[in-house]
C-alpha cells in the first residue's frame, strides 16, 4: 500500500496513520465507560442551560467526533459542561423565554459565534491572551458559577417549585423561603440518588480495591453510578407512577432521532447583543478544556498546541450550532474517565458520539419517567468537588493580592452574574500585573568574595566600589515602571553618604531583562543625558542579544557607546575599577 501524504492541517491524521490493533480495546472501552457518564450529564446540563433535555444529546455527538479530527489531545473528551450551561443560561435568558423556539435558536446562535470567536483566535495564533486570566481569576470565577448552579438545583433536588430568576440573590433567598414546602417524595428520590452518586465515589472503591479489583475493574462500575442512578429513578417513578400521584417532575418525552441541521440566527442584532457573553463562554470554555487536556497530556508525555486547540474547539461549537446542540468544552471530569479507562487516540471520543446517537435513535422513550430530581442530584454531585476553597486558602497564606482577586471575582459572579464576574476577574488580573510590574524588584549588588558572581548588598556581605553604583533590575522595562525605575537610582544617587566618594560610573546590570519599550527607551535617554551633564558615566552589562537586536537599528548602542556595554558584569566592574 502506498504512503499517503501527510496532511498537517488535520492532526487526527497523525494517529491515525500510526493506529494499532492494540489500541482499538482501549478506545472503546474508554468510549462506553464516557457514555454512561455523558448521556445522564449531558441531559442534566441542558436543563440547566434551560433547554430541552435532548439538545444536551444533540450537544454530544458532532463535537465528541469533530473535536479529535482537529484537536491535539487524544483523550479530551468534549461535550456540555455545567458552567457554560450556566453562562448559555444567563446569557440568553433575557432575550427571550424558556421552551421557546427563540431561546433554542439563540442557543444555537451563541454557539456558532463561540465557534467563530475561538477559530479566529486559533488562526491569529492568540492563545496567549486567555494567560490573562490568572489562576486566582479562574478559581475564584468557577468557584462562584458552581455554587450558583448548586442553588439552582436545590429547586429540582427537593421540589420547592422555586420561580425562575435572573439573580443568584434572589433565587437563594426563594429557595430558602420555600424550603419547608419540600415534596417528600421528590426530596427522597433525590436525597437517595445522592446517596448512591456519593457511595460509588468513594466507599465502594475503598471496598473494592480491598478485595483485591483491579482498577481497570472499578472504574466502569464507580463511573457508572449516573446512569445507574438515570436507571432506578425512571424505574421507581414508572412503577409507582410518581408523577401522578405524587407530583414528581419528569424529563417527560424526548423525541427520538437526530436533530438534522439547524441553523443559527445571521443578524448584525443578534450577533452584538450575544457578542460579550459569547466571548466570556468562548475564554471560560477554552481555559477549561485546555486545562484538563495540558494535564493529561502531562501524564502521557505528550504535547498539547494551544493554538490548534483553539481552532478545534471552535469547530467543535460551530458543529454544535449546525447539529442542534449548544456550546461545549472539554470535560476535565470526563476527559480523566476517559483516559482512566484506556483511551488511546481520538476514537475513543468518536465512538462515545456514535453511542450518543444511537440512543438518540432506539433509547429516548427509556427517559420519559426519569425523575427531574435525579438530574439535579448528578449535576450537584459532578460539581461541588470542584468549588475550590482550598485554592483560596493557599492564596491568603501566600499571596493576599491573589486571594483579594480570587474573592473579588467570587463575589462579583454571585451578586451580579457570571458574565460580569469572568470581566471584573480579567480586569483584576490585569491591575494586578500592572501594580506588581511596575514596582520590580531593585537590588544594588557588590562582587560575592573573589568570585565572578555579584549579589544584592542588603542580603549579602559584598564588596563594591563606592565610585561605582551597580544596579540589576528584575524585570522587564516598560511603561508602567520606566518611572519607578528612573527614581529609584535618583534616589540612589542623591541617598550617598557625604562622607563616600562621589559616585562616577552607574552600571546597569541586565540579565534579567527581556524586553524594553519605547517609553523606558525613553527614560534611559533621559537619565544618560542627565548624568553626562554630572560627569556620571552610564554603562550596561550582560544585556541580552534578543534586546541588542532591537537598541542597535534605532541608535541606542552608538549613542551610549559601543565600548560602554559588557558581555558580563564581572568584566564590567573589572574594567571600570582600573
Amino acid at each position: 500500500m502506498p504512503n499517503l501524504p501527510p496532511m498537517p492541517s488535520l492532526p487526527a491524521w497523525e494517529w491515525m496513520q500510526k493506529y494499532q490493533s492494540q489500541y482499538l480495546l482501549g478506545d472503546i472501552t474508554a468510549g462506553i465507560v464516557v457514555t454512561s457518564l455523558l448521556i445522564p450529564q449531558s441531559m442534566a446540563y441542558a436543563l440547566l442551560a434551560g433547554l430541552p433535555p435532548q439538545v444536551g444529546l444533540y450537544a454530544s455527538i458532532v463535537p465528541a467526533i469533530a473535536y479529535p479530527l482537529f484537536g491535539t489531545s487524544k483523550v479530551l473528551a468534549v461535550g456540555p459542561v455545567a458552567v457554560s450551561s450556566l453562562m448559555v443560561a444567563a446569557a440568553i435568558a433575557k432575550l427571550a423565554p424558556q421552551g421557546t423556539e427563540a431561546y433554542l435558536t439563540l442557543a444555537l446562535t451563541i454557539a456558532f459565534l463561540v465557534g467563530a470567536i475561538a477559530v479566529v483566535m486559533g488562526i491569529l495564533r492568540m492563545g496567549f491572551l486567555v494567560n490573562f486570566l490568572s489562576r486566582a481569576v479562574i478559581s475564584g470565577f468557577i468557584s462562584g458559577a458552581l455554587i450558583i448552579v448548586i442553588v439552582s438545583q436545590l429547586d429540582h433536588l427537593l421540589g420547592l417549585g422555586v420561580p425562575t430568576t435572573t439573580s443568584f440573590i434572589e433565587t437563594l433567598i426563594k429557595t430558602l423561603s420555600l424550603i419547608t414546602h419540600i415534596n417528600r417524595t421528590t426530596a427522597i428520590l433525590g436525597l437517595g440518588s445522592v446517596a448512591i452518586l456519593l457511595y460509588f465515589n468513594q466507599p465502594l472503591v475503598n471496598q473494592l480495591k480491598q478485595l483485591d479489583w483491579s482498577e481497570a475493574q472499578i472504574l466502569p462500575i464507580s463511573k457508572g453510578a449516573p446512569l445507574l442512578v438515570v436507571i432506578l429513578g425512571t424505574l421507581i417513578t414508572f412503577s409507582l407512577q410518581l408523577d401522578q400521584t405524587q407530583a414528581v417532575e419528569i424529563v417527560g418525552a424526548i423525541p427520538a432521532g437526530l436533530s438534522g441541521l439547524t441553523m443559527p440566527i445571521f443578524d448584525q442584532e443578534t450577533w452584538l447583543s450575544l457578542l460579550s457573553a459569547a466571548l466570556a463562554i468562548a475564554i471560560v470554555g477554552y481555559m477549561e478544556g485546555f486545562a484538563g487536556g495540558q494535564a493529561i497530556a502531562t501524564k502521557r508525555m505528550e504535547k498539547i498546541d494551544p493554538n490548534q486547540e483553539l481552532i478545534a474547539f471552535g469547530i467543535a461549537n460551530i458543529s454544535a450550532a449546525f447539529s442542534g446542540g449548544y456550546p461545549v468544552t472539554g470535560a476535565v471530569s470526563r476527559s480523566m474517565v476517559s483516559f482512566s479507562a484506556g483511551a488511546n487516540t481520538g476514537l475513543a471520543s468518536m465512538i462515545t458520539g456514535v453511542f450518543a446517537i444511537i440512543t438518540l435513535l432506539f433509547f429516548t422513550s427509556w427517559f420519559y419517567f426519569l425523575p427531574q430530581t435525579c438530574l439535579a442530584a448528578i449535576i450537584i454531585m459532578a460539581v461541588y468537588k470542584l468549588i475550590d476553597f482550598a485554592t483560596l486558602k493557599r492564596m491568603w497564606n501566600y499571596d493576599k493580592a491573589d486571594a483579594i482577586a480570587w474573592i473579588a471575582t467570587f463575589v462579583a459572579v454571585l451578586l451580579w452574574d457570571v458574565q460580569a464576574g469572568i470581566i471584573l476577574g480579567a480586569m483584576i488580573a490585569i491591575a494586578l500585573h500592572l501594580y506588581r510590574t511596575s514596582q520590580p524588584h531593585i537590588a544594588i549588588v557588590g562582587r560575592m568574595g573573589d568570585s565572578a558572581d555579584f549579589r544584592d548588598i542588603l542580603r549579602h556581605e559584598v564588596k563594591t566600589n563606592p565610585q561605582i553604583l551597580a544596579i540589576r533590575i528584575d524585570a522587564n522595562l516598560y511603561f508602567a515602571n520606566a518611572q519607578y525605575v528612573q527614581n529609584f537610582i535618583n534616589q540612589a544617587i542623591s541617598d550617598r553618604p557625604d562622607d563616600q566618594p562621589e559616585v562616577t560610573s552607574i552600571l546597569l546590570v541586565c540579565s534579567a531583562i527581556n524586553f524594553i519599550d519605547t517609553s523606558a527607551l525613553e527614560m534611559l535617554e533621559s537619565l544618560i543625558a542627565t548624568f553626562k551633564s554630572l560627569n556620571i558615566n552610564f554603562y550596561f552589562s550582560e544585556v541580552k542579544s534578543s534586546v541588542m537586536d532591537k537598541l542597535e537599528p534605532i541608535g541606542f548602542v552608538d549613542l551610549v557607546g559601543r565600548d560602554r556595554f559588557f558581555l558580563s558584569t564581572d568584566l564590567a566592574m573589572r574594567e571600570l575599577s582600573k
